[in-house]
């Protein structure tokens, strides 16, 4: 199939290509994230997912970001006309990065731009926020609820920030690659990241190219289960703890205090 802006999110594009962010679910919990790619579980934060296509479609196009609060109005304004606070928030964020000369130095060149390419045997697909072709670069927009907040990663073994916790560096290096597939020169990676704290923090975040390593390997080592589960080769594995895992819970006999911790 032919990506497009249109067809992006569909369970067709889903079932052919595998994303960073299908691959994040596979590691996660097989169960659910097949359930999910067959259309018979969503997993997906509605709020914290409106809210950030709100701050990202500001910064797409005021066409874009215009179009999506008309889509979605019911769920930004209240009867009286007012925002929601989580909106009210993300306002917030988008004046704070407004404000900044560095961010809008930066952030300039083709926005909201599909990539793909072939990655450890499979196709792969990806929408990168900000491409500047020209300077051989690309950004990413994250939000997060506090910037310099530790996370417990069972990933590293320790607690990590933000961009760690939840694989931000592994979603830079497959973009990367599929970039330079796609163009035939490299591209460095940028992460604009922007708080959700009382006042609004920001950090324009770079990564060392030895951290790709950790990622590189990380993929090579998965992907080969991954992709016999999505394909029906291999049965999924259940997480046991997953909201969708939960749902479908039976018991089963007794359990003793202690395993309650399991």
């Amino acid at each position: 199939m032919i990506l497009s802006h249109d067809n992006y999110y569909s369970e067709e594009a889903n079932k052919e290509y595998m994303s960073v962010s299908q691959f994040k679910d596979f590691m996660k919990c097989e169960a659910a994230a097949l359930a999910k790619l067959n259309g018979e579980y969503n997993d997906l934060d509605s709020q914290a997912l409106l809210v950030g296509n709100f701050l990202h479609s500001y910064f797409e196009s005021p066409t874009a970001h215009q179009s999506f609060i008309e889509d979605n109005s019911g769920a930004i304004y209240k009867k009286n006309g007012g925002m929601y606070q989580q909106f009210e928030k993300a306002t917030e964020m988008i004046e704070r990065l407004k404000q900044d000369a560095f961010f809008n130095f930066i952030y300039q060149g083709d926005k909201e731009v599909i990539v793909e390419g072939d990655l450890f045997g499979c196709k792969w697909k990806a929408k990168v926020d900000l491409v500047n072709h020209q300077k051989g670069y690309f950004i990413d927009l994250k939000t997060t609820r506090e910037l310099r907040k530790r996370y417990w990663s069972d990933k590293f073994g320790q607690y990590v920030p933000f961009v760690l916790a939840y694989d931000y560096v592994l979603q830079m290096y497959v973009y990367k690659q599929l970039l330079q597939q796609q163009h035939g020169v490299p591209y460095d990676p940028y992460i604009v990241a922007v708080s959700k704290e009382t006042p609004v923090d920001m950090a324009a975040i770079t990564i060392d190219p030895t951290r790709y390593i950790i990622e590189e390997d990380y993929l090579a080592n998965n992907i080969e289960r991954v992709l016999a589960v999505k394909e029906g080769r291999e049965e999924p594995h259940s997480c046991g703890k997953c909201p969708y895992c939960l749902s479908k819970k039976r018991l089963s006999g007794f359990i003793e205090i202690d395993q309650l911790f399991d």
